[in-house]
């Protein structure tokens, strides 16, 4: 990774914890096993890259570009992606445990979030326009000032969302997921 940029590459099983990799161009790559926990990936760009089985827990992204990039069955606790640059932020998740994370003022409509482990993730003041939440835990969650026009939770759980404060017009629910908008009502569905 010492190079600055790098295009259609294949990094497996790279063991990269606690490490340093700033101001990289990566186009095309895809990442594999591989072990960025607490490492810092500050200004870099990655654009239409795929990551794979990797544990990112804690990785820096502080200013950096990711642009269509999907993630894969990865380990992501604590990343603040409201730190990464907003202009084409484009990402999607399958298989992923992404507790802990910020996606806070982050516009990223059409967003989709399948299978994956959402516990505690900000989404205050976020564009989820139109994004989709197929099997995904939001557990405490926080939805403030977060736009949902359109967006599908018809398959998510364990969210609380107060419709006084996101903007949710024509946004999809499941009949098991209607405690989850009136919970501050503290009244009892049967």
């Amino acid at each position: 990774m010492e190079q600055f940029i790098h295009v259609h590459k294949t990094f497996e099983k790279v063991l990269y914890a606690d490490q340093k990799v700033n101001n990289r161009e990566f186009d095309g790559c895809i990442f594999k096993n591989c072990d960025f926990s607490n490492s810092n990936f500050s200004y870099n760009t990655f654009i239409d890259c795929e990551f794979i089985d990797c544990n990112m827990g804690m990785t820096k992204l502080a200013g950096s570009s990711l642009k269509s990039v999907h993630f894969k069955t990865c380990k992501m606790l604590g990343i603040e992606f409201n730190l990464c640059e907003d202009f084409l932020f484009s990402v999607a998740f399958q298989d992923c445990m992404i507790d802990y994370s910020s996606f806070a003022n982050k516009k990223m409509p059409k967003t989709k979030f399948t299978n994956s482990s959402m516990k505690e993730v900000s989404f205050a003041g976020a564009d989820l326009t139109k994004s989709v939440f197929d099997n995904v835990n939001l557990d405490n969650a926080i939805f403030n000032d977060t736009q949902l026009k359109e967006a599908d939770f018809t398959t998510a759980y364990n969210y609380k969302i107060d419709p006084e404060f996101n903007p949710m017009k024509k946004a999809k629910f499941a009949m098991k997921g209607i405690p989850g908008l009136l919970e501050k009502y503290d009244i009892k569905i049967e």
